[in-house]
């Protein structure tokens, strides 16, 4: 049974926050005299009144982190998320040793390699070259280990031209290569990453995440990442720590994390999954939409039964209108498209409002927002009477992170064949 490296017990981090005074000024002027009275005022307070102090509005505290405890095993990979300001670069500073804690305590079994910020650890004066061995120094390595993995390093990072220029000359994503690089390599126990790889490309991002599943399946390494990537925290990890106001709101598998980490953004947002027609437009023809996710909340689960509801409002019944929506991704990719065009349907014969319902058995999307568009047009002249834009957002998540084969990589491609169209009256 593999024994634990890192034990966090009732972990606490305040910091004090200074606020402006009112009818203060950042930048006012003050002459020694004034100072030397503040100060004077100040001692005499202390000593005159200890005892009924009043509280200083200036000055508040703020609890980064509060009663955070969790245990990490030798060989785990562990995703922290959260929103911005949730603790998750604190409970990282505090565990790479970079600021103490206020309260509780830390236990740590091995070496710690951290990225927490481009240029960590890098002098910018120093080369490429001197600063490999000096951040392999700092982690403890000798120079012989340096020197064995001195090749591994450069190829990974792909910096050989400027191996012998000043890292103060590289881009920030030259600095990101090189430092993960020689985190990766030079064989820390416990490996920590921050948000940090968002800075490099797509292709350097996946080349990471493809060394840090390395790391701990071959190599039996801890990992700890923090990325605001759904997609990659669920690639790489099974277990992941939410994050929330400074304490731990979620601790187990990682598809309920993502799915709780979802549904809190959204709970200060509109309705997910939902359209409603404003009551001062007049013409339209959508008057509500809905999605019926498998999880609820605007959230479904890859492969799930999805339904998608539309409530039309016909003042002119034709037997040529025409409905379809279409499924887009969130970098506004049209993703499938799906219509419906029934001769014999209640709305091409008589006026009102009337439901139609698409049910998917199973939809398989990548993991990541979605959103709607609608078009409804009458097909003899050609006409498009009313068209909707980024309506009805929802997430797709999932919950089995072993690798699966699309639709598009199989011969079973058929969620657009089996979608059922009816009518509700």
């Amino acid at each position: 049974m593999s024994e634990n490296v890192i034990s966090v017990d009732n972990l606490s981090k305040k910091y004090i926050i200074a606020h402006q005074q009112e009818g203060g000024s950042r930048y006012s002027y003050k002459a020694l005299r004034d100072v030397i009275a503040d100060g004077a005022k100040s001692f005499a307070k202390t000593f005159i009144k200890p005892a009924g102090k009043k509280p200083n509005p200036a000055r508040e505290e703020f609890w980064a982190l509060k009663d955070v405890s969790f245990e990490i095993k030798e060989g785990e990979v562990i995703g922290v998320i959260g929103r911005n300001g949730a603790g998750k670069s604190t409970l990282l500073k505090v565990l790479s040793r970079i600021t103490e804690p206020t309260n509780g305590r830390i236990a740590i079994n091995g070496r710690i390699a951290s990225l927490l910020e481009v240029g960590t650890g890098f002098h910018p004066e120093l080369t490429g070259r001197e600063n490999i061995y000096l951040n392999g120094s700092v982690l403890g390595m000798s120079r012989v280990e340096i020197k064995n993995r001195f090749d591994e390093i450069v190829a990974f990072a792909e910096v050989e031209r400027f191996l012998d220029t000043p890292v103060k000359r590289y881009s920030s994503g030259m600095y990101v290569r090189l430092a993960f690089s020689v985190a990766a390599h030079l064989e820390p126990e416990i490996l920590i990453v921050d948000e940090v790889l968002a800075v490099g490309d797509s292709a350097f991002q996946k080349k990471c995440l493809g060394k840090m599943g390395d790391v701990a399946t071959k190599e039996g390494r801890t990992v700890l990442f923090v990325s605001h990537s759904m997609q990659a925290i669920a690639q790489l990890t099974k277990r992941c720590i939410l994050l929330s106001k400074g304490n731990v709101q979620f601790d187990g598998n990682t598809g309920k994390a993502v799915q709780l980490y979802l549904a809190g953004q959204k709970e200060d947002s509109e309705a997910q999954g939902a359209y409603q027609a404003p009551d001062s437009k007049t013409g339209n023809y959508v008057a509500w939409a809905k999605v019926h996710t498998s999880e609820g909340e605007g959230i479904h689960c890859w492969g799930k039964p999805i339904t998608f509801e539309f409530a039309l409002h016909i003042d002119k019944p034709h037997e040529s209108l025409w409905f379809s929506f279409q499924i887009v991704s969130a970098l506004q990719q049209p993703i499938c498209i799906f219509w419906f065009y029934e001769p014999q349907a209640s709305f091409h014969r008589e006026s009102g409002t009337f439901v139609i319902r698409c049910e998917i058995p199973k939809l398989r999307l990548y993991m990541g927002s979605y959103t709607l568009t609608t078009w409804f047009s009458e097909r003899r002249s050609e006409t498009l009477l009313e068209n909707l834009r980024q309506i009805c957002e929802f997430e797709v998540s999932m919950h089995n992170f072993e690798r699966v084969d699309y639709p598009w990589q199989s011969d079973e491609c058929t969620y657009l064949e089996d979608a059922i169209w009816n009518t509700v009256e």
